[in-house]
């Protein structure tokens, strides 16, 4: 089975639908991060439903989980209590549609880099993601570098998850390449924990989600890491349309980029 995963539209929903069915190609969603639509319990089930009328596999789909101002890690009681019930309302909607897994992000304070604050992110992510994967047996949690300057954090909270076979990185690309941090870096010190990758192109300065191929990001690099990589990860291409995912899987065939090698 292919690893490919792609972002479906509603709008686009029969062409999308077609190319899953081309290329094997799992959706991950991305409605469901949006607050607006997590209120509306009649608009999220009409979204649902739409989706999961189609005549196809939702075993390997995942979920792009909310990630606008959460955070879990919070020492205020009211932030933290709309954080965990953002994740839990994503939660339900993976159960509920049967998806493998939700990406949620690192959401901290990126140069803040006082000791204390880094091990408390540390220690209440652990003991979070941990409850949060006995409640769901079902599911999988995967966390994606935002806009993180180091893998630092992400990997000494995938250290201590390491025994939670549910929970894994999910790298975004993208995001590695613009954080001032050597790609290098960041492959070599996630390698182990990487089961889904999220990629695109940019300037090196700024996240732009343009076509593959199209921008600076050193692809050739981004091969040999992926074909050095123990367990072969899902990748969702991740642009903004669908002739952009057409484009961007094009040059992926072309120059045999994983997973089209």
């Amino acid at each position: 089975m292919n690893n490919l995963s792609i972002i479906p539209s509603l709008t686009q929903l029969k062409n999308y639908a077609e190319f899953s069915r081309q290329y094997h190609a799992a959706f991950e969603y991305n409605e469901f991060f949006l607050p607006a639509i997590l209120d509306q319990e009649e608009q999220k089930k009409k979204i649902m439903y739409q989706y999961m009328e189609l005549d196809r596999d939702r075993s390997n789909d995942t979920l792009h989980g909310a990630f606008l101002d959460i955070c879990i890690n919070s020492d205020d009681p009211k932030i933290f209590a709309v954080s965990d019930l953002r994740v839990h309302q994503c939660m339900e909607i993976a159960k509920d549609m049967g998806l493998k897994a939700v990406i949620f992000h690192t959401n901290y304070i990126v140069n803040f880099r006082l000791k204390p604050y880094l091990l408390n992110w540390i220690n209440r992510n652990e003991i979070y993601w941990k409850q949060i994967l006995k409640e769901y047996p079902n599911q999988k949690i995967y966390i994606e570098n935002m806009f993180d300057d180091s893998p630092y954090l992400l990997t000494e909270l995938a250290k201590r998850m390491e025994q939670e076979d549910r929970f894994a990185v999910c790298l975004d690309t993208a995001h590695a390449f613009i954080s001032g941090s050597p790609l290098s870096f960041w492959f070599e010190s996630l390698k182990p924990y990487i089961r889904h990758l999220h990629i695109n192109d940019n300037d090196g300065e700024q996240d732009l989600h343009q076509i593959v191929g199209s921008g600076n990001f050193p692809w050739d690099i981004f091969k040999d890491f992926v074909l050095s990589l123990k367990h072969p990860p899902s990748l969702l291409i991740e642009v903004r349309s669908f002739e952009d995912l057409q484009k961007s899987t094009d040059y992926m065939q072309k120059h045999h980029i994983y997973p089209f090698c």
